[in-house]
């Protein structure tokens, strides 16, 4: 098997020019070489090499490749502790800064107080920072198609003309959520995780092997969720087969499925015919809505195990998400485990690399001569 030529889109969207193609292909591929090589051994000890994680674009993946779904749930583990189901669900409706799964959501309610739309997101931020800064017009399109027709340009970029990934119209669980903002949920993360947890750990002797003992050890991500620990559990998994790890192309986080056992609707219609993806290929949808169209009741009168539905919480319940990681050359990796634990300087590791601003440097991305006279022209 070969190389491959470029990064895509995660989702394998179409809104990019060519310019933004190849932004985001530097993007991608510059952020994977910075994991592989990973921060600076003299300042965070016993974090490399990482040479069983490689670049799709740099390193061939061999003939005995075999793809690797890694799930967890979208609704935060870190609310689980609230004393009742009303209370965390309340709670994970009030903030997007707690939708911390790589999932994160937007809840419409008609006059009565009914919940009639659920939008959810795991579309990156990284994506947009691209996307608005090389295509702004198109990205003022899809904030008016997905969000509300009132989006005006202004309100998407600041006076400088850089893309403001908290704006009015995605800063909220009320007014839409048109990608991922809260600070852990990023590419970036999701590609120094995923590098960081091929490293192999032999402590006194004996190799770790669970999820909370490897991210405790390895110092990746954050313990509680239910995402951080599990991709890293089954990372590792596969690193302890001798296999080099790769990020699947495209590289992103995406949405795997809704269960709906248990849940009623009142004329007895399938309830799952009323999740539906809006962006995003068939194996990669990014961008999912909750609604009841052309039908005499709302999403609020649809009953998950006799509870009708009064928080878009409810319904991530039962979202799962997913990424995906390619494996080969089972058996043949020479690199030694570590024998000791992370030990990362005093002030926490942040990868630069994961900054839109890093692009600039390649000459992709930053703010065109005339963007921002741009972006105000828009309308």
């Amino acid at each position: 098997m070969s190389t491959i030529t470029r990064y895509g889109p995660p989702g394998r969207l179409t809104d990019l020019s060519d310019v933004g193609l190849k932004a985001w292909h530097v993007f991608i591929a510059d952020s994977v070489d910075q994991a592989i090589n990973g921060p600076d051994p003299s300042q965070v000890l016993h974090d490399s090499p990482r040479s069983q994680f490689y670049n799709l674009t740099k390193t061939e993946t061999a003939p005995d490749a075999a793809e690797a779904t890694v799930t967890w749930t979208a609704f935060p583990n870190r609310l689980r502790s609230a004393v009742s189901d009303r209370q965390r669900w309340r709670r994970a409706d009030a903030s997007r800064d707690v939708q911390d799964e790589y999932c994160e959501w937007s809840v419409t309610r008609n006059e009565a107080g009914k919940i009639i739309r659920v939008a959810f997101t795991c579309e990156g931020p990284e994506y947009w920072d691209v996307l608005a800064q090389t295509s702004p017009e198109t990205a003022l399109e899809l904030y008016r198609a997905h969000i509300s027709p009132s989006v005006q340009s202004s309100d998407l970029f600041g006076p400088d003309g850089r893309y403001l990934r908290r704006n009015k119209w995605n800063d909220s669980t009320t007014h839409g959520a048109m990608h991922l903002i809260q600070p852990s949920n990023t590419l970036g993360a999701e590609i120094e995780l995923a590098a960081a947890a091929t490293i192999r750990r032999v402590i006194e002797g004996r190799q770790l092997t669970g999820a909370q003992e490897l991210i405790a050890c390895s110092k990746y991500g954050v313990a509680d969720r239910n995402s951080d620990p599990h991709i890293g559990e089954v990372v590792n998994s596969v690193a302890r087969q001798k296999a080099d790890l790769a990020l699947s192309d495209p590289v992103g986080l995406y949405f795997d499925d809704l269960a709906t056992d248990g849940w009623s609707t009142p004329d007895g219609s399938d309830a799952k015919s009323y999740w539906t993806y809006e962006r995003g290929d068939t194996g990669h949808p990014v961008r999912a809505v909750y609604e009841v169209a052309e039908r005499n009741f709302t999403v609020g009168d649809i009953t998950i195990s006799g509870k009708p539905i009064e928080f878009g919480a409810q319904i991530a319940d039962f979202i799962t998400m997913k990424l995906t990681a390619v494996a080969c050359r089972f058996g043949r990796s020479t690199t030694e485990p570590q024998t000791a634990c992370a030990e990362p300087p005093a002030r926490e590791f942040s990868p630069g690399a994961f900054s839109p601003h890093a692009l600039s440097a390649h000459g992709y991305l930053g703010v065109h001569p005339d963007l921002a006279s741009r972006s105000t022209r828009l309308s």
